[in-house]
């Protein structure tokens, strides 16, 4: 590529608070991922790991006094956007976000989104609020969690059930719900605590 053109796409890219594709690139050096550093944008803001997996058009921002940080060995899909604004953003290792689109954004006062080890979150997933979503737990559709607590536990990989964490399964919304480890909740449209399930009565226990 033209240098001139790169120092002109640079100069842009900084002056909208993202790294440079220079400082992108630099991503790679530190263990990570970025088939196409050109097409991500990461806020000089956000702290990375090492491990991560970056697919083309992921947007990762962070403001001073909002911090974005991630972890380890997570796999962030395109049209993934995680917007730290006016609170901190966490999230640990070994997660995936998207297939089908993934937003956590903290646009609110009190706003606090925490993630753990381990999770699954596809299919059009968008969290807001005050959200913990623990290690092992899975989000599966076009869903928006809002203020949702979904409990620790092992990875969807876990043959038994009751030992996986919290789960959302369905479209819709879903505000101010706990669900804890071989739990489920499923709904079409919106999300009620009363419908929580075991994770059992859709994948039996082995054996």
């Amino acid at each position: 590529m033209n240098e001139d053109l790169l120092t002109l796409i640079d100069r842009a890219r900084t002056a909208g608070g993202y790294l440079s594709v220079r400082d992108t690139v630099r991503l790679i050096e530190g263990g990570n991922i970025v088939p196409d550093p050109f097409s991500v944008l990461i806020s000089r803001f956000v702290t990375i790991g090492t491990g991560n997996l970056f697919h083309p058009s992921v947007v990762l921002e962070a403001r001073a006094g909002a911090p974005l940080a991630i972890g380890d060995r997570n796999r962030f899909c395109t049209g993934t956007v995680i917007v730290a604004a006016t609170g901190p953003i966490r999230i640990g290792h070994g997660n995936q976000f998207g297939e089908g689109g993934f937003v956590a954004r903290t646009n609110r006062p009190d706003a606090e989104i925490r993630i753990g080890d381990g999770g699954r979150y596809v299919g059009g997933v968008a969290v807001f609020g005050l959200s913990r979503l623990g290690s092992g737990s899975q989000v599966l559709g076009g869903i928006t969690v809002d203020g949702c607590e979904l409990g620790d536990g092992r990875s969807f990989a876990e043959p038994d059930p009751d030992l996986r964490g919290g789960v959302l399964k369905g479209q819709g919304t879903a505000r101010g719900l706990r669900i804890a480890a071989g739990e489920v909740i499923v709904g079409e449209g919106g999300f009620l605590q009363e419908k929580l399930q075991r994770q059992t009565d859709f994948h039996p226990k082995p054996g």
